[in-house]
């Protein structure tokens, strides 16, 4: 049988935008509404493979119900400013998808999607109708399915499933709704009447007409009965204005809804306005068919064909000027021109080589590239030329970005999709764009002497590694097996039976069923058992710090032991990968394996620390690590003297900051002060309110609000200076560290309170977070051209949040040291000293 999809636009597109997180283009548009909606719709279309296909909105007009009742919708809050600048994006969307658009004034979405199931019943079709608003359930018939969005999945209902759920027929669906009323609709209802109560009331009598043709013999409570006999004349009106009118005069047939498929030229172009790169790649626009009677200003012009050349003319033809590079399987293609010439050249040399394409990155040249850092880790030599890293640039614009790649690079910078083989051309076009937009953004000193020069650092460490103990390690892994086994058997013998520990289906089943425990929070696959559920389940049964104990060793086991012996190199070296454009704060990140999140919370994570060790034992590991980095930049950035003066004077700031909130001497603070006033002191960069800082200490939130409130009056500059930031934020979308590195903040315009909540905490935080980030890349940058200026034998290995380490041989490891503390401590001049903790050890254990 034919099918017919008819979605409600509205409906799946106010799901979209609730269920995404924010998401601009580079004009500041919000998109992720769009993003999303067209994710639900292609789907279903793809699921289904509609005959015909049609996509019903509302229009702002009133509709024959307003015209009945005054308080239609009265209620209802306006759609969000940042929902409603994608609503005319989202229907030419839903038109480029081969969706027809359906609108009346006078009538609502609802009602076209009920008469169009019904023009399509009338020609033996089937029709389902795509919506998460339950009011269309009504429509459900043996010829007609409500697929409704739900925040999980989508769930389709037919006559079965309805009743199953309800216990009513869908056609009975509307006087339940006249019973029950509807509060986002304002529709009114019988005053006192709920669902349950409504669902009873309709399956016992059919509908309203059944209770109130004979009321005398309606069997109920006395109270419900009054309500029923004051409530008739709102029951009736109700009636009316929750039924779908199915006879909306359209003037359309069923064959005006023939779906026949993607608009490519049409879809193609709203993506690069939007900048939907995966939707390009989904619905592989990026062919020629695709791009075929596109707008000029999205098809890039006839690309220079590449000349394929030997190295030696390769090189010979690129003396100076700007060059793209790409690498591909078969070798190289240069994309550019030589200084003074006008035309641009395309080379391709598949034998550019070693000492061959080394020589391309020597003379007055600027290269540009994708990945500086992958660039470095191919050339043998030196890299002379001026270095033009796109990906890089792209990343200090904005950070907020969920992809650097080639084709989001195109469209949202130039309008352009990337075809095969004009990635040199795309690349040689962003130069030119993205650097002017650098300096306009104040933003090019950052990139230039920041990201650009750590990235050849960053190469440098990767390469080098870091040494594990293997046989350490490995027995250390034997001895968390047999820890792991005696917990789990813990935990059995706690629960009386043996089950899969790793099945949260069978977890569930032992803690809710056979042993009690309260249920909280429950998931799209049954009743949680994830750590956080767990935490708060701990007061009532001693099985619970037995899973938990378990669960941390096998992950040290399974994650980290196992981890890194996998990812050891023949020299029992691990190479992690470290990544520059991936945080909005701009710190870095390690992957593969992740080194970063090496556990240090538990003495047993500690232990991980033991087997990583040098090269050998003519060497030594060096760790430097920043004392209280962000505590000391709120205090500079925010000028106040109590904070620069503590210090200044080398005071513990936390005692100090306890001396000063709870009003006693600095030598009377007690251990429990100092460590409430730590966390005040960590809270308030992240804008902590009372609630949360209650629930971090274990005090009551007046006595938080109180520690809060007299922080701020004894540190009052930090007051005004988190005032102001947020102030700044508010009025220019971004907040910037003192090195000029912005972070663009779209949540503080939402109309979501939650998300201006979050945006305030960003607004507030990231100066101080970004510009501890900017310092330690500072360092790294500075540490790794001493030790190579010096020429020891050290060299950096690893760097983790504030913490930077150094491999060096014993007879140069105290320069070294020197040399790391040096950079690290002068790395900025701030209004109070930048301290650091050194340590040196034959593991990075020991030097902790």
């Amino acid at each position: 049988m034919k099918t017919l999809l008819v979605i409600d636009g509205n409906s799946i597109l106010n799901r979209a935008y609730y269920g995404i997180r924010p998401l601009t283009n580079k004009d500041g548009l919000y998109t992720h509404a769009v993003y999303g909606m067209m994710n639900i719709i292609l789907k279903h279309i793809e699921g289904i493979a509609p005959d015909y296909a049609a996509v019903a909105f509302d229009l702002k007009a009133p509709t024959f119900r307003h015209k009945m009742y005054d308080g239609y919708k009265a209620t209802r809050k306006g759609m969000p400013e940042e929902l409603a600048v994608q609503l005319p994006y989202a229907k030419k969307c839903c038109e480029a998808l081969g969706l027809r658009l359906l609108e009346l004034e006078g009538y609502e979405a609802d009602d076209i999607l009920g008469t169009c199931s019904r023009i399509a019943e009338g020609e033996g079709v089937f029709a389902k109708v795509l919506t998460g608003d339950r009011d269309s359930l009504q429509l459900i018939t043996d010829k007609t399915s409500v697929l409704l969005a739900t925040t999980g999945d989508t769930v389709e209902f037919g006559e079965k499933q309805f009743f199953d759920k309800y216990g009513v027929a869908p056609g009975q669906f509307v006087d339940v709704k006249a019973l029950m009323g509807d509060s986002s609709d304002n529709i009114p209802g019988v005053r006192g009447i709920g669902e349950k109560t409504a669902l009873k009331l309709i399956s016992d009598y059919g509908s309203i007409d059944g209770i109130y043709g004979d009321f005398d013999a309606v069997e109920t409570t006395k109270s419900v009965k009054t309500k029923l006999e004051e409530g008739r004349d709102d029951a009736y009106l109700s009636q009316k204005l929750a039924r779908i009118d199915v006879n909306v005069p359209l003037g359309l047939t069923l064959d005006d809804l023939s779906y026949g498929g993607i608009n490519k030229k049409d879809m193609l172009e709203l993506c690069i306005k939007l900048e939907l790169t995966a939707m390009i790649k989904r619905l592989d626009l990026n062919s020629a068919d695709a791009a075929e009677g596109a707008s000029a200003a999205i098809i890039a012009e006839e690309s220079v064909p590449a000349e394929a050349v030997c190295a030696e003319t390769l090189l010979k033809n690129t003396l100076d000027g700007v060059w793209a590079i790409r690498y591909t399987d078969e070798g190289v293609t240069v994309y550019g021109k030589l200084e003074g010439e006008e035309t641009e050249k395309c080379y391709s040399c598949d034998s550019a080589s070693g000492d061959t394409l080394d020589r391309f990155f020597d003379g007055k040249k600027t290269v540009i590239t994708t990945d500086s850092k992958e660039l470095y880790s191919k050339i043998n030599g030196d890299i002379k030329a001026e270095l033009f890293d796109i990906s890089l640039a792209a990343y200090v614009l904005d950070t907020n970005a969920n992809s650097y790649d080639l084709q989001r690079l195109g469209l949202a910078y130039l309008g352009k999709t990337v075809s095969e083989g004009d990635e040199a051309k795309i690349m040689y076009e962003l130069y030119p764009v993205l650097t002017e937009k650098l300096g306009e953004s104040g933003q090019e000193k950052l990139y230039k002497e920041i990201e650009l020069p750590l990235a050849q650092v960053l190469c440098r460490m990767e390469s080098c590694g870091f040494k594990i103990d293997r046989a350490g390690l490995e027995e250390f892994g034997r001895t968390l097996s047999k820890t792991e086994a005696r917990c789990a058997e813990s935990v059995y013998f706690s629960a009386g039976e043996e089950f899969n520990l790793n099945s949260p289906k069978q977890l569930s089943e032992i803690l809710y069923d056979r042993l009690g425990l309260p249920c909280g929070k429950k998931t799209k696959t049954g009743r949680s058992t994830d750590a956080e559920t767990l935490e708060s389940l701990r007061p009532f049964h001693p099985i619970i710090d037995m899973l938990l104990e378990y669960r941390r060793v096998a992950k040290l086991r399974s994650t980290y032991v196992d981890g890194l012996l996998k990812a050891a190199d023949s020299e029992d070296r691990v190479h992690t990968s470290f990544k520059q454009t991936v945080t909005a704060t701009g710190r870095l990140s390690s992957v593969e394996p992740n080194l970063q999140n090496i556990p240090v919370r538990t003495e047993l994570g500690r232990e991980l620390r033991k087997f990583f060790v040098p090269k050998n034992s003519d060497y030594v590991l060096i760790d430097a690590d920043y004392s209280q980095i962000e505590l000391r930049l709120l205090a500079a950035i925010s000028g106040d003297e109590r904070m620069i003066n503590a210090f200044k004077s080398g005071a513990d700031i936390h005692t100090e900051t306890a001396a000063s909130v709870f009003g006693v001497s600095y030598d009377n603070v007690t251990s429990e002060m100092r460590k409430r006033a730590k966390a005040v002191n960590f809270g308030i960069m992240y804008g902590i309110g009372d609630y949360s800082l209650a629930q971090d200490i274990g005090v009551t939130r007046k006595m938080a609000g109180e520690y809060i409130a007299s922080y701020m009056s004894r540190f009052p500059a930090i007051e005004s200076y988190l005032s102001e930031t947020k102030e700044f934020a508010r009025k220019n979308g971004y907040v910037t560290t003192i090195f000029g590195r912005r972070r663009y903040i779209p949540e503080l315009s939402s109309s979501k309170k939650p998300l201006q909540a979050f945006g305030e905490r960003v607004a507030m935080n990231s100066p101080i977070q970004g510009a501890a980030s900017d310092i330690i890349k500072i360092a790294m940058i500075n540490t790794q051209r001493e030790l190579l200026k010096e020429n020891i034998d050290a060299r950096l290995i690893l760097q983790v949040h504030d913490e930077l380490i150094v491999e060096a041989a014993k007879d140069c490891a105290q320069r070294a040291a020197e040399i790391l503390r040096e950079q690290m401590e002068n790395a900025v001049s701030l209004a109070v000293p930048l301290t650091v903790e050194v340590g040196v050890g034959e593991s990075w254990y020991e030097c902790k």
